[in-house]
């Protein structure tokens, strides 16, 4: 099994080459910034409210030393409500423009799963591509992904939104049948002509904090793919939950969990709170400076 995974994975890709020269190194770990354009998010201290927040945000964000801002206007979060796409590009699409005019340096990473959202925000300015359902929930996806040119983030994921929180039943093994999705999908990646990929656990999507925990401790298990792994795990469930918190007192969780991601092969942290995050990932990488290599 492991020797047909990597036969059919990517070549090791720690560097993502996005629109206009702008250049991703995750050879070290990176943090990515997270820009809420959804009124619903379940961390309610990241909404935003207006574009004069969004640039302040962005800014502070950068200034701590965020490497990727990441902007969404569906949200994700459990049983969520479904929008248009009409009405995920009034949200996002705007904000994308905003960000890029103010910030032309920066990387900009665009949360969407439709194709047709998708090819207007990197018209727009966005850099990378955030597919949480990994192409299964718009067929065009991945090929539009392809058309583009652009790096691509191929999330695990069970379902929909609205329906992930009942589909957590695995019948073998949680990681194995994980390995297996990217491989299929990578494969179909291929094909489209995308070379840059990151790979993204899902930890919370279609996943119980029972098994979201063991899939951060079985971590280095999705390195026999050989390519960069995301950790999204700010203030989710799987941190708040074990402790009997809310998510706006699940900060010091998020450090704990973040640095266990780190230590166990992530290179991308996306997270809420970017200073926290890259003095965990400064500490982590002084410790243990193979990190970084």
């Amino acid at each position: 099994m492991l020797q047909a995974v990597q036969d059919t994975c990517f070549p090791a890709a720690q560097t993502l080459r996005c629109p206009g020269g702008r250049v991703l190194d995750l050879r070290r770990p990176q943090v990515m910034g997270i820009l809420n354009l959804t009124p619903d998010s379940f961390f309610e201290g990241n909404r935003i409210g207006s574009t004069d927040e969004l640039l302040r945000r962005a800014e502070a964000m950068l200034q701590a030393g965020a490497a990727v801002l990441d902007l969404g206007g569906y949200s994700s979060r459990p049983g969520a409500e479904d929008i248009s796409e009409d009405e995920e590009k009034r949200r996002l699409l705007p904000a994308v423009e905003a960000v890029r005019r103010a910030f032309p340096e920066a990387i900009l990473s665009a949360d969407t799963f439709r194709s047709g959202v998708a090819s207007e925000a990197v018209a727009a300015g966005a850099d990378i591509l955030n597919d949480i359902s990994g192409g299964e929930l718009d067929p065009e996806m991945l090929p539009t992904a392809g058309r583009l040119g652009v790096p691509y983030i191929l999330m695990h994921m069970r379902g929909t939104p609205q329906t992930m929180a009942q589909q957590t039943h695995y019948e073998g093994d949680i990681v194995l049948e994980m390995v297996r999705y990217f491989r299929d999908k990578l494969a179909i990646l291929r094909a489209a002509g995308v070379t840059d990929v990151v790979l993204d656990p899902g930890f919370g999507f279609a996943k119980t904090p029972v098994q979201s925990h063991e899939l951060l401790r079985r971590l280095p298990e999705l390195r026999v793919l050989g390519l960069p792994i995301l950790a999204g795990l700010s203030r989710k469930t799987l941190v708040y939950k074990p402790l009997g918190l809310s998510p706006d007192a699940a900060l010091t969780g998020t450090i704990a969990v973040n640095a266990l991601a780190l230590l166990n092969g992530a290179r991308l942290l996306r997270v809420h709170d970017v200073a926290e995050a890259v003095q965990t990932v400064q500490l982590v990488s002084t410790t243990y400076p193979q990190l970084s290599s």
